[in-house]
C-alpha cells in the first residue's frame, strides 16, 4: 500500500501539470471507488483553477479557486498516471487542463477514495479530525510523544502505526524508524525515555525525507505520476531483509504482528 512517502511524491509529481490550471474537462467513470464518489464531485471541478496542492497523511489534496478541496486516497493500487495515450479501464477520473494536460487517476483494486468537501472545513473532515501531528511538521516532537504515550502498554511499533498518535505513519517506515533509532518494535511505548524519544523522532523525520527523495518504495503496483519506480526499496535497512545481515553484524528477523510483518535485528534493537 503506497505509504507518506509515495503519496507526497505523487502530489509533488502532479503539481506540475495541475497547479494554477483551469480544469477543462473532468470525467468521473464510475460511481465508487472503496465508498461513492460525492455526486457533484465533477461538477463542482469543473471549470474550477487548481490553486495549491497538498497532503495530509496518506491523503492528497487538490484545492480550487472556489473554496473546495477534492481528497484523494491510493487505497492499495492506486496511483495517478500523467498524459496517458489511452485511457484504460481501470483509470476512474481524468481531468483535462485548460492547456490540454491529462491526470488520471488509475485504481486497478479500487481500495481508494475520492472526496470533496470545503477547504474551510477540511480540519474536521471525519478522518483528518482525529489525526495526531504530522511526522514531518514541528508538532511531532519527543515531547508530544511522551504524552501522547505515557501509560501506554502497547508496543512502540502499534502505537506509531496508531493515526491518533501521528499521521501518516505506516508498517514499512515505521520498522525503518525503530531499525534506525535502536528501539525494539515490541518495547512497551509508555516505558521509552525522553532521549529514545528525541532518537526515533529525528529516525522517523530522516527516513521520510529519505524516502521522498528517493521517490518512495516501489511495492506491487505503485509508481509515480510520471511512470518511474520508486528507489527507496534498495535503501531499505530492515523493512524485506528477513535473514539478512543487519549493518551491527546481527541478522535480520521478521515476525507477524496482527497481519502485519515486522522486521527488526535482536541483536542492535533494544
Amino acid at each position: 500500500m503506497p505509504e507518506l512517502p509515495e503519496v507526497e511524491t505523487t502530489v509533488r509529481g502532479l503539481e506540475p501539470v495541475l497547479a494554477g490550471q483551469v480544469l477543462s474537462a473532468v470525467e468521473v467513470r464510475r460511481p465508487d471507488l472503496r465508498w461513492p464518489i460525492p455526486l457533484d464531485l465533477g461538477e463542482r471541478l469543473l471549470g474550477a483553477r487548481v490553486v495549491r496542492l497538498g497532503r495530509r497523511a496518506k491523503y492528497g489534496l487538490i484545492d480550487t479557486d472556489r473554496g473546495d478541496t477534492m481528497i484523494f486516497h491510493l487505497g492499495m493500487s492506486g496511483r495517478w498516471r500523467i498524459d496517458p495515450a489511452e485511457i484504460g479501464k481501470h483509470d476512474h477520473l481524468v481531468l483535462t487542463t485548460g492547456a490540454g494536460r491529462r491526470a488520471a487517476l488509475c485504481d486497478p483494486r479500487r481500495f481508494g477514495s475520492l472526496d470533496i468537501v470545503r477547504t474551510e472545513s477540511l480540519d474536521r473532515y471525519a478522518p483528518f479530525a482525529v489525526m495526531g501531528p504530522e511526522p514531518l511538521g514541528n508538532r511531532f516532537t519527543a515531547a508530544h510523544l511522551r504524552e501522547a504515550l505515557k501509560g501506554r502498554k502497547s508496543s512502540i511499533k502499534a502505537a506509531l502505526l496508531d493515526q491518533h498518535i501521528v499521521a501518516g505513519l505506516g508498517n514499512i517506515y515505521v520498522c525503518e524508524a525503530l531499525h534506525m533509532a535502536h528501539i525494539a518494535p515490541g518495547t512497551k511505548a509508555g516505558r521509552i525515555g525522553t532521549e529514545r524519544l528525541e532518537r526515533l523522532v529525528r529516525a522517523v523525520k530522516d527516513v521520510l525525507g529519505s524516502a521522498i527523495e528517493a521517490g518512495g518504495s516501489s511495492l506491487r503496483d505503485y509508481a509515480r505520476p510520471d511512470g518511474q519506480l520508486g528507489y527507496f526499496a534498495k535503501q531499505w535497512r530492515a523493512y524485506g531483509r528477513e535473514g539478512e545481515s543487519c549493518a551491527c553484524g546481527g541478522t535480520i528477523r521478521r515476525r507477524v504482528d496482527s497481519g502485519r510483518s515486522t522486521f527488526f535485528c535482536a541483536s542492535c534493537q533494544r
